[in-house]
């Protein structure tokens, strides 16, 4: 399963990384309501919903499936701009006035995304027109709450006041904690920006990708991204665009904004030195397929012990020496053990980094 962006025309000057405050913000309230996700981050939540009003902390239970399981594209709105070629504002005013500028259909359709499973990457009908998507809207709402039915039903019921309410909320959020919070962040991605920018223009698009994320390639025809995710999803980037927006709280979050008729995005985590690169999906599949044989786990036992021959397996485990190495082939193909060579002899052992990071990994796979 993957994401796919088609880039046939695209032309390099199209191709733009720039930070986007209003979409760190996105991130930023999601791993408040989602710590699970984000563990490095409990030290600062816990300072943040500390200090936060009342008042405020209520708005944001009230509305946080527009970020609880990733942030809504509504925190995205230059991606929909007509001509899908504007870029982020440089500051939360600028990319709030950018969101005034999608439409009441846009400004719905986008808020409720993920409450009426409507289609995401076709063309479809506009929730406002449609009074069973409606319908179902409401009931899928209603599942999550009374408060979050209530909100859904004002949104459907007068759009522009819940876009003015959406707004003060943004902006009390930056009054409270984010603008601070932004300072700190913004010189980060702002230099990550920096550097993709010089890669974008050094070794094209390719190099870019590989620098935001090994799980997002390019085909030998420079015509297709394609982006190792557990989704599925097609977009073109048709006259428009392709914007890469980094994130500094995102981790392990790898976002693709692939709604119809908006610019595509990539909103990717800013990598640190001691990330390991993420395994392809398939990867994990097969790691995690190797170690669900009963004797494969016997062979890692003793593999995690010491360094074995495949004689010595045979031996201790009462096996033939043809057997040992068939299930040693699907280990090694998945990646877990390491080989040397001792004269003659060929030791195998268990690769305990891998096998202790599959956990994260496969939490990293599921997220992204």
């Amino acid at each position: 399963m993957s994401v796919h962006i088609d880039i046939t025309g695209l032309k390099q000057e199209r191709v733009a990384v720039v930070p986007s405050p209003l979409a760190e913000l996105g991130m930023a309230l999601h791993a408040l309501s989602e710590l699970d996700h984000h563990p490095g981050l409990h030290a600062w939540a816990t300072g943040v919903t500390a200090t936060l009003a009342p008042h405020l902390a209520d708005q944001m239970s009230e509305a946080d499936f527009l970020w609880r399981g990733s942030p809504s594209d509504i925190f995205m709105p230059f991606a929909g701009i007509p001509g899908r070629r504007t870029r982020p504002g440089r500051t939360i005013a600028e990319e709030l006035d950018l969101l005034d500028r999608l439409s009441d259909e846009q400004f719905v359709d986008t808020a409720l995304e993920f409450t009426y499973a409507a289609s995401y990457g076709a063309p479809g009908p506009a929730l406002l027109g449609d009074p069973v998507l409606r319908r179902r809207a409401l009931e899928l709402a209603a599942s999550r709450g009374p408060r979050q039915f209530r909100f859904s039903e004002q949104l459907l019921s007068d759009p522009p006041r819940i876009r003015a309410r959406f707004r003060q909320f943004v902006e009390e959020c930056d009054s409270a904690f984010y603008a601070q919070m932004w300072v700190r962040l913004s010189q980060q991605l702002t230099a990550d920006a920096r550097r993709k920018t010089e890669l974008l223009h050094r070794e094209g698009l390719s190099g870019a990708l590989s620098a935001v994320s090994p799980v997002a390639v390019l085909d030998k025809a420079g015509t297709c991204i394609t982006v190792d995710k557990l989704d599925r999803g097609r977009t073109v980037t048709g006259d428009g665009g392709l914007l890469f927006i980094p994130t500094s709280v995102g981790w392990p979050h790898l976002g693709v904004l692939h709604r119809y008729g908006w610019q595509p995005v990539l909103h990717y985590p800013v990598r640190f030195p001691e990330l390991a690169s993420p395994p392809a999906v398939e990867q994990l599949a097969s790691r995690m397929t190797a170690l669900s044989h009963p004797l494969r786990l016997r062979l890692c036992r003793q593999l995690a012990r010491s360094a074995s021959t495949t004689g010595e397996l045979a031996h201790s485990m009462d096996l033939t020496a043809p057997e040992v190495s068939r299930h040693l082939a699907v280990l090694k193909k998945a990646g877990l053990l390491t080989t040397r060579r001792r004269g003659r002899y060929v030791l195998h052992q268990l690769d305990v980094t891998v096998v202790a990071r599959l956990g994260s990994d496969l939490l990293e796979g599921l997220l992204r």
